[in-house]
This record gives structure tokens, C-alpha cells and sequence, in this order.
């Protein structure tokens, strides 16, 4: 396989909490290639933000990095200063935030936003800058992109005003493109567009895509790979199908059965639901564990080795290492 593109590397996170540190992120690991699609998945509180806050240099001024590394382009991110770390964000990685309209300037036309991104990365006199804004308006999808790039996001829809950023992001050429939850608050209809779009643009560039999402669906539609988190730590990496034809981590198991599939009718077994995501995250062991069908003393007392198949199927269970009786 080639070298990847991205690294994550045994990255923890914490923030202040009363007298302590609240450890949100927990040694999350793994790669994304070059001219693929990882799937980030998991449930709201689960960490996935926050990762790509920190792969993207954005994280607030109260996080405190722990350990790890984020090695992008052979560069640990994590080691270069605000300054260099500007330089790569929007050049080099760029980011699709969950709520366009507060992503996008209000008080200037959607043109103009994208002109903006065109001359400060292609170096392009402000009149072709602004041409090739309203082709990069077109190319994302926009009807009647003329008339659309003088307008100010507040008159745009939510589906509209993310393919104005779609179209920013175009405008960076960059290596790496993070969509985080990029559909939120969209229609299912506008939200199966805008993924078909990003599924387009990775085809017709080779762009490499980080895809954040709760969705499973999106998740078989559009990714080669995918990674699960729950509570700040990875539970399981696979490929799609892997993934979905045998999952490994039970908290993977539990996920999947909770979708309803018309092909596959069954009864709703309420005995399986998930609970929300647990608040305590001073656990030294997994954080699955007080959910777990098959939980054993060490699971509360130590986190999981990696235990990976032939096929690149990689799980964090003690069910599949040699520690558990």
C-alpha cells in the first residue's frame, strides 16, 4: 500500500474540568491515503471534531494536547508554529464545516468570498479571480452562477451556502479536503446531493477526503475505508465492506444492528439500544466497557492492544488478544 498522506498517531487531547483534565481524545490512531475516502465514524460526543480540529490547527485556546502526532506530507502539524500551520490550512488542507452560513462572511457576496480564496492561492489578478469564481459556482452545481455570486449568503439556502465552500475549497487545490458532518441541518434530499458532490469531486480530482459523519449509509455510499470512534478512543478500522459484512468491536455490532434496512426486515430489539455516550472519561480501559455485552475485568483496567487480520481489519477488543482469560 502506499505511504499515507495523513497520520494520526496515538493522539490524546484533554480540556480543563473543575480541578482536572477531561481526556476527550485517547491515543486515536489512523492513516488516510492518498486519493481515498475514510470514513470517521461514530455518535455526537464521540471525538470526531476534535480530531479534525486538531489535524486542521483549530482547536481552542484551552485544549491541551497530551501526545501523539499528526503527520501530514512527512511534517508533524503538531510541531509547526501558528505561522507555518496557516500556511498549510487552506493551501494544503482544507475544511467543509458542518453550518455553511456561519462559516461564510455575511457581509460580503458569495462571488467574492470565493474570488477572495481564488487570488490568494491561485495568484490570479482580481477580475480572472473572480471569473473563475463564478466557474468554480458552476462547476459545484449552482444554477445560474452569475447571477448567484453577487448574492449575500443570508439569501442563499443551506445547501446553496455549502456549495459556495465547496467551491472555496476548490479554489485551494488542496492535497487534503475534511468534511465535517457537512450536511447538518439540511434536507435529506439537498444532503444526498451534497455528498454526491464530494463523492464527484474526489473522483474527477483524486482528492484525498476525510469524511466525518454519524451516517452508515453515506459511510457505504461513498468511502473505501472507515474508522470508529466511541468516546475519544478508535474501536475499529476497516474496509467498507470489511466493515459491514464482519464487524469485530461489539460496539460496531451495536451500531450496525441499530439500522433499520428494508432488504433485511427484523424487530426492533430495544435490548440492544445504545446508551448515550458516558461522561466519564477517566477510565484507563476501554470506554465501551460498561455497554458491552461481553465485557471482562481487564476491560475496565486497560486499554486494548490492536489486533489486526490479513485484511487490514484492525479492532481495540480483548476479545482478540491474548490477555483475555
Amino acid at each position: 500500500m502506499a505511504e499515507s498522506l495523513l497520520r494520526v498517531e496515538e493522539l490524546s487531547l484533554a480540556f480543563p474540568h473543575e480541578e482536572a483534565t477531561r481526556r476527550v481524545l485517547d491515543q486515536v490512531s489512523f492513516d488516510l491515503y492518498p486519493n481515498e475516502v475514510l470514513g470517521l465514524v461514530g455518535e455526537s460526543g464521540s471525538g470526531k471534531t476534535m480530531t479534525s480540529l486538531t489535524i486542521i490547527g483549530l482547536l481552542p485556546s484551552t485544549a491541551q494536547v497530551l501526545g501523539g502526532h499528526v503527520w501530514f506530507d512527512g511534517r508533524d502539524l503538531l510541531a509547526l508554529s501558528d505561522r507555518e500551520m496557516r500556511a498549510v490550512r487552506g493551501a494544503q488542507i482544507a475544511m467543509i464545516f458542518q453550518n455553511p452560513l456561519s462559516a461564510l462572511n455575511p457581509l460580503q457576496r458569495a462571488g467574492d468570498q470565493v474570488a477572495r480564496a481564488v487570488r490568494i492561492h491561485r495568484q490570479l489578478p482580481k477580475d480572472e479571480a473572480y471569473d473563475t469564481a463564478v466557474v468554480l459556482l458552476r462547476q459545484v452545481g449552482i444554477p445560474d452562477a452569475a447571477s448567484r455570486a453577487r448574492a449575500y449568503p443570508h439569501q442563499l439556502s443551506g445547501g446553496m451556502a455549502q456549495r459556495v465552500l465547496v467551491a472555496m475549497m476548490l479554489a485551494c487545490q488542496p492535497a487534503l479536503l475534511i468534511a465535517d458532518e457537512p450536511t447538518t441541518g439540511l434536507d435529506v434530499t439537498v444532503q444526498a446531493q451534497i455528498f454526491e458532490l464530494i463523492k464527484d469531486i474526489q473522483t474527477d480530482t483524486g482528492a484525498t477526503v476525510l469524511l466525518i459523519t454519524h451516517d452508515l449509509g453515506v459511510v457505504s455510499e461513498v468511502c473505501h475505508r472507515v474508522a470508529v470512534m466511541y468516546a475519544g478512543q478508535i474501536m475499529e478500522r476497516a474496509p467498507v465492506e470489511a466493515l459491514f459484512e464482519r464487524p469485530q468491536h461489539p460496539y460496531t455490532e451495536r451500531l450496525l444492528s441499530s439500522i433499520l434496512r428494508v432488504d433485511q426486515p427484523k424487530e426492533l430489539d430495544t435490548t440492544q439500544a445504545l446508551l448515550p455516550i458516558s461522561l466519564d472519561y477517566d477510565t484507563p480501559g476501554c470506554r465501551f466497557a460498561n455497554q458491552c455485552p461481553y465485557v471482562l475485568a481487564i476491560c475496565r483496567e486497560q486499554r486494548p492492544a490492536p489486533h489486526t487480520t490479513a485484511q487490514g481489519h484492525t479492532v481495540f477488543c480483548h476479545k482478540y488478544t491474548d490477555e483475555a482469560p
